[in-house]
């Protein structure tokens, strides 16, 4: 489907080539690794649009989400730019919330832009974000142990293989767990893992009448599993490892396998950041009762506030950082597995990318494959992959996910934490009045 801009209504960005004078423009994101890059490369930006000044608030993703959640339902203005995702864009634009993004120039290539990826930054056909990288998720594993070990990847790996892997690769001794996946609590931490091992465990977050299902069979399998696998060949501290920390350990050489976002391979592959570069092998996310929902969907977007009131100026910073030109600056001045993957068709054909990223292909096709309309054995009534696209799960995931820490930590067990996620999701449901 091709692209289509309308020309702007009232509140929509039209971008030009000037934006208003002396202007700050104050970007939150999270500081994840391309977002850091983004900001020490904003210098670029800067001395192009003299008349912009750029200020940076960089958290950690938890912290991020609970900040601009806040701000953008008080209308507070505090942000000029906010870095959002999959579930917040249709979410927040519905209310009114976003400015809606219109006018791209020529230049820009929005037709260049990844399908999946743009739609799921769209409410009614309208982009309210522009993506800076998009990813889904896989399965990273250290080819010398396994090699080692006597151990063939499959072409799909199980994860009752992945069980077995990690019980003959577990080294603690030697500082290696046999395999790494998040614990930090959090709807968009711990759950963004555990709702695809749910998904492939043939659970689902409810019924078609919103009813909740977390007290299922197949979660309880999949809890139990997650809980086993992690007490006994993760690392110490499992239940506070997020993204970040488990990217860490596992380009330190600290793990055997981890199964997180496509996003880290960038990073996992540069022998300047990683200590496994030379040793990395990747494969499909794993798999159980079913393949539906096993790998997510998320693009990290920037997007406008309506309560900006430097909307022309971030505009132009919003259209710089996800442009081809941006993508070709970091490819040159930072290597081309730090360029943000997942936006652009041209990365993908770009020949120095490909060369140097024997990821490119499996990623895209990862993302292009993922669906968020079809992610669950049996029918479910959301959209996501890895979350259920409502405005209330943001509080049910992170409550959830609490729990889901709890047991992994040993605070309760199983069967207390889902039957306790069980009740406090169907009062939610309740009082949201999706149960009658």
């Amino acid at each position: 489907m091709k692209l289509s801009y309308a020309l702007p209504l009232a509140g929509m960005v039209a971008f030009s080539c000037f934006a208003a004078a002396a202007e700050t423009v104050t970007v939150a994101t999270v500081n994840n690794n391309d977002m850091v890059i983004m900001q020490r490369l904003s210098d670029a930006f800067e001395k192009s649009h003299p008349d912009i000044d750029l200020e940076w608030v960089v958290l950690e993703e938890n912290v991020l989400r609970q900040r601009l959640t806040t701000d953008i339902a008080t209308h507070g203005g505090q942000f000029d730019v906010m870095t959002i995702g999959t579930y917040e864009a249709p979410i927040w634009a519905q209310r009114g919330w976003l400015t809606p993004i219109a006018d791209l120039p020529a230049d820009y290539k929005p037709d260049d832009l990844l399908k999946p990826v743009i739609d799921g930054l769209s409410y009614k056909d309208q982009p309210y974000a522009l993506p800076f990288y998009a990813e889904s998720s896989m399965m990273y594993y250290r080819k010398d142990l396994f090699d080692k070990a006597g151990i063939e990847m499959t072409d799909q790996p199980t994860w009752d293989e992945v069980h077995d892997w990690a019980a003959k690769l577990n080294d603690p001794d030697h500082g290696v767990a046999g395999i790494c996946l998040r614990g930090k609590p959090g709807w968009g931490e711990n759950m963004a893992f555990v709702t695809t091992l749910v998904n492939t465990y043939g659970g689902r977050w409810f019924d078609m009448d919103w009813k909740p299902e977390i007290d299922s069979r197949a979660w309880h399998e999949a809890i139990n599993f997650y809980v086993d696998l992690l007490k006994n060949y993760g690392p110490a501290g499992a239940s506070s490892n997020g993204f970040n920390e488990n990217l860490a350990l596992f380009s330190r050489g600290n793990c055997a396998m981890w199964v997180d976002a496509t996003s880290a391979a960038g990073k996992l592959y540069n022998p300047k950041e990683s200590k496994v570069a030379d040793k990395l092998g990747f494969a499909p996310a794993p798999v159980a009762a079913t393949p539906k929902g096993s790998h997510w969907l998320w693009s990290w977007a920037l997007a406008i506030p309506s309560s900006s009131d430097a909307k022309d100026a971030a505009g132009e910073f919003i259209t710089w950082a996800t442009s081809q030109d941006y993508i070709k600056m970091v490819g040159e001045k930072e290597g081309w597995t730090s360029v943000p993957p997942g936006t652009r068709e041209s990365t993908y054909a770009n020949e120095k990318y490909q060369e140097a990223a024997p990821f490119a292909d499996f990623v895209l096709d990862a993302i292009r494959d993922a669906d968020p309309t079809d992610s669950t054995l049996k029918p479910s009534p959301y959209t996501g992959v890895q979350y259920a696209g409502i405005p209330e799960f943001q509080a049910i995931g992170t409550q959830v996910g609490q729990m889901i820490a709890a047991a992994l930590t040993g605070q309760m067990s199983v069967d207390q934490a889902l039957g306790s996620a069980q009740r406090a999701t169907q009062r939610t449901m309740e009082r949201a009045g999706y149960i009658k």
